[in-house]
């Protein structure tokens, strides 16, 4: 299989568009055209996964955090990462990324965490503005269904459990075809009026480029005239965290993230009641979810990475419990194989038995 494909149908489980403006998911190394045998599902990717793909004559390594970053200036052996990507150019091992667009979408990173903590009735922590845009355009009314038919296809139209949602208002369109024009109604330089429909439609920017694909290949107007605007409605889709039902003793809570996290070491602000009700999660570092967990009526906020100060946050209203980067996401590994295990055919998956967690616990 190409590794094209695989990316193909990465990129429309969590979409590119969908990660945070300072994240770098995607393809790291290698080259879409290769064909792909094997592929290794990590956290990381270190020197020993790729050794470790070596071995198991795997092509591809499938990372949740991306080996380059921020940027790099140079590519040599003295940096890990540059080892890392000289080895996997030397044997010819391909590295793709999926990273916070993994996080934002309702079944990633942070629903797997909420399954494994058996939350009920979860919804984001706090869903992304931007992602919804509206198009208004003009069509001839004996077009229109046609076009309706295209354009819910590739997903417009659907609004939260409901879907082919639009609005549509009758009128009289206008025209005077000019020199070298091509008007499906009309001749040159003759006016023309038509019954027309403008129609109204919702959809999500991830599928803006179908959008205009459909405008372009179904509308029967040689210029069509529309109109793409951002909405300000809140995502069903995408969003940072997520938070649920659970009633739990806090002690309780703390013995099971201790079991099912493997956590050696958990940090955690006053307890406020041993009653636990409602219960917010991220995966990885979460401290900016902090005031939208207190907002949304959480009783405990699990994540990590909470600077000293962070700490502080909690302000008596929440409790706040650090279980450490690794241990919140390293469930992300068999998020992302069972994705792929149900979506490809004719190429061997492997977990990698690596535990790449820097951080050692005396």
């Amino acid at each position: 299989m190409k590794l094209s494909k695989i990316i193909e149908s990465l990129e429309k489980w969590a979409p590119p568009i969908y990660q945070e403006h300072y994240d770098n998911s995607g393809l790291m190394v290698g080259d879409k055209e290769s064909s792909i045998n094997g592929c290794l599902i990590s956290l990381d990717c270190t020197e020993k996964v790729v050794e470790e793909a070596i071995n198991k004559n795997c092509n591809l390594i499938v990372s949740h955090h991306p080996i380059i970053f921020s940027g790099i200036n140079s590519v040599d052996t003295s940096h890990w990462t540059g080892r890392v990507i000289i080895k996997a150019i030397q044997n010819n091992i391909n590295i793709y990324a999926i990273h916070t667009n993994l996080d934002n979408i309702k079944d990633g990173v942070n629903n797997k965490i909420s399954s494994i903590l058996n939350l009920k009735n979860i919804k984001f922590l706090k869903a992304k503005e931007g992602f919804s845009k509206k198009l208004e355009i003009y069509i001839p009314e004996e077009n229109k269904e046609k076009f309706l038919e295209k354009i819910y296809d590739i997903g417009v139209g659907h609004i939260g459990k409901y879907k082919e949602c639009s609005f549509q208002h009758k009128g009289k369109g206008t025209f005077i075809p000019q020199k070298e024009s091509n008007p499906s109604q009309g001749s040159v330089n003759k006016k023309e009026e038509i019954e027309e429909i403008k129609l109204e439609l919702f959809f999500d920017s991830k599928v803006m480029h179908n959008v205009l694909d459909v405008i372009n290949s179904s509308h029967p107007y040689d210029e069509p005239n529309y109109f793409i605007t951002d909405s300000l409605i809140k995502s069903r889709d995408v969003g940072s965290g997520m938070i649920g039902d659970r009633k739990i003793k806090f002690n309780e809570l703390l013995e099971e993230l201790k079991l099912k996290f493997e956590s050696k070491s958990i940090k955690y602000t006053k307890i406020l009641n041993q009653d636990v009700n409602k219960i917010a999660v991220c995966g990885g570092s979460g401290s900016f979810l902090v005031n939208d967990a207190i907002k949304k009526g959480a009783d405990v906020f699990i994540t990590s990475d909470f600077k000293y100060h962070d700490f502080f946050e909690a302000n008596d209203k929440i409790v706040l419990v650090d279980i450490g980067h690794y241990e919140s996401e390293q469930f992300t590994k068999d998020l992302i194989f069972e994705f792929l295990n149900k979506n490809l055919i004719n190429i061997a998956l492997h977990l990698t038995d690596e535990n790449t967690n820097p951080i050692k616990y005396y």
